[in-house]
């Protein structure tokens, strides 16, 4: 077949083409993967196999139908064929169309980031079945995986159901051998010398889960992966295949930190071309903020740039009607804001907006280096945890000039306990000790040597610290090192009055815009993961989110500030908080 005759090539392009040229309205993601796109069509690298782009669409469409819905109007969609949008049709051009020179698939892993409630499961449902019956000559396996089983069960009960509607299933007299008990849920076909497939739906689980092999795996919603072994299970099981293809398929959720946040981050490398990656294909449609990191939420323009299926499965007056509500409630703006512009939001819990900090400290770009040379007193704080989890270090000073409160925060953990705290909370330890932000202490335990030296470093380049504070309850071997050391040391009992006065400090100066925390990525994991009680005048008492969390950092960034208020209440001899401008001077 050639590209003549395949219309399902000329959807794709003139869908591409149109975002380009600014006549639909898309996100800065999907523009990025359109220019990929158009970039790739002139890479004499690859070819293209209209082929199976046209067997893939039309095996959709003549023999997929919806199991459940409605259209705008109101009229069901059930037994109807799923037609196919161009965004779809575009996503399965790249996927089986583009081909390496020696004929294999360019493309080995993919994401599809979309919000709710844009025909996610049905068309994961339909690209398992499509992709099983291209592939089947290889004897084709694949996985519909997620978190759960029930969400697993959403695709794998529309390729069931389709199967049982055509006659085609064993007992109608079929090919296909359809398991659905509590045991096994899969759908198997033998075609003799035209090969074979297999399609099974199961919950993510590596603990229970091994020796698996396969040629495909469709992981939904993989927001809600606790680890990356989860998706790490599939990955592994396809090492035999040469045409292997891994899809994600997900929404946004509440862990910016989280396996999906981490993924998300390295697909936009991809996209903005910090990073080469070849044999991944990504999809993204999500609300784009604007220079000052704010998202017009109630704007249709909005809606229909998150949303590829705006005016199709979308209502543009319902999810209006969702944004308008979501105005007067904080709670519901944070689903919103996450199931319908597919913009990652903190869990529902956390008291801090990560924006609110991301916006302030990206007014700032000095280095350590620079730091160091201005003229400011730093004050030490550390947060010393179980001698077995993190620990953490700060300094906090004031600069002046340009009225801006600075902290540096560097974190400590065990080697011994890294690998499973990692995978069993999900903190990136070692992505912070690749960048820096994290040492890792030898043996099974925090070595206190280490977080001293980490300060006797900073005192070396030229930091001037003023004094130390430390909760003793700790921190006894810590304090004598540090006295060795010659620093001045603070105790600062973890009372919630007194953690509660530097705490507003800190929210103030970041809604001010006058915070600056060195774009310290484990920083922002702890701000995240801060759970705070309103008491009475003005009091606050917080803790972290869950004990699979950590706000040491945060912590220690507190315990600080406290040093450096004391500092100020001391050289004005009055009480803190006062305003007395000759006195400032």
């Amino acid at each position: 077949m050639n590209k003549a005759q395949c219309k399902e090539f000329d959807i794709a392009y003139n869908y591409a083409k149109s975002i380009k040229e600014g006549k639909k309205v898309a996100c800065i993601e999907t523009k990025q993967a359109v220019d990929r796109f158009f970039k790739d069509l002139d890479n004499p690298d690859y070819i293209m196999d209209y082929h199976d782009i046209t067997y893939v669409t039309q095996l959709i469409e003549t023999t997929f139908t919806h199991s459940q819905g409605e259209d705008l109007q109101g009229v069901s969609l059930v037994g109807k064929p799923l037609l196919l949008e161009p965004w779809q049709i575009f996503i399965v051009v790249n996927l089986v169309g583009f081909k390496k020179l020696d004929g294999t698939r360019r493309y080995k892993e993919a994401l599809i980031f979309i919000p709710r409630k844009n025909g996610k499961s049905i068309f994961a449902a339909a690209l398992a079945w499509s992709l099983s019956l291209l592939y089947r000559k290889s004897a084709s396996k694949c996985y519909i995986a997620s978190a759960g089983l029930i969400q697993s069960m959403e695709s794998f009960n529309d390729i069931r159901n389709n199967i049982i509607r055509m006659g085609e299933d064993k007992k109608s007299g079929g090919s296909f051998v359809i398991k659905d008990n509590s045991y096994e849920h899969s759908i198997a076909a033998d075609f003799a010398e035209d090969g074979s497939m297999y399609i099974r739906a199961l919950a993510a689980n590596p603990d229970s889960q091994d020796s698996l092999n396969a040629n495909l795996a469709i992981c939904d919603e993989i927001h809600a992966y606790k680890n990356s072994k989860q998706y790490a299970l599939f990955t592994e099981a396809m090492k035999a295949y040469t045409n292997k293809l891994m899809i994600g398929i997900t929404t946004a959720g509440d862990n910016e930190i989280g396996f999906l946040g981490q993924r998300l981050k390295y697909c936009r490398n991809i996209l903005n071309g910090t990073v080469k990656d070849e044999q991944y294909f990504i999809f993204m449609c999500c609300a784009n903020p604007d220079e000052n990191g704010n998202i017009d939420y109630t704007n249709p323009i909005t809606h229909e740039m998150a949303n590829p299926n705006y005016g199709v499965t979308i209502r543009p007056e319902d999810i209006l009607n969702d944004s308008l509500q979501a105005q007067n409630d904080p709670q519901q703006m944070k689903d919103f804001f996450a199931k319908s512009l597919n913009v990652f939001t903190a869990s529902r819990k956390a008291y801090f907006n990560i924006e609110d900090f991301r916006k302030s400290d990206s007014k700032y770009n000095w280095t350590i280096e620079e730091l160091v040379k201005l003229p400011i007193d730093w004050y030490g704080g550390a947060d010393l945890s179980r001698t077995y989890d993190l620990t953490a270090a700060a300094l906090f000073g004031y600069y002046k000039k340009e009225d801006v409160y600075v902290v540096i925060t560097h974190a400590f953990f065990p080697v011994a306990q890294a690998v499973a705290k990692a995978e069993q909370d999900n903190i990136p330890l070692f992505g912070w000790k690749e960048d820096g932000l994290l040492t890792m202490c030898n043996g099974a335990t925090i070595q206190y040597e280490d977080v001293v030296y980490w300060f006797k470093q900073m005192k070396a380049k030229g930091f001037r610290i003023k004094e130390v504070a430390f909760d003793r309850k700790f921190a006894r071997q810590f304090f004598t090192l540090m006295k060795k050391s010659k620093f001045k040391m603070k105790d600062s009992p973890q009372f919630f009055w007194y953690k509660s006065q530097n705490f507003r400090f800190i929210e103030k100066a970041v809604l001010d815009g006058k915070f600056y925390y060195v774009h310290n990525e484990a920083y922002e994991y702890c701000v995240q993961n801060v759970a705070a009680i309103e008491r009475t005048d003005e009091m606050v008492s917080f803790e972290k989110i869950s004990q699979h969390n950590r706000i040491d950092l945060f912590d220690a960034s507190t315990m600080a500030v406290g040093s450096y208020l004391e500092s100020v209440d001391k050289t004005k001899n009055n009480w803190w908080g006062n305003t007395n401008e000759e006195e400032d001077e």
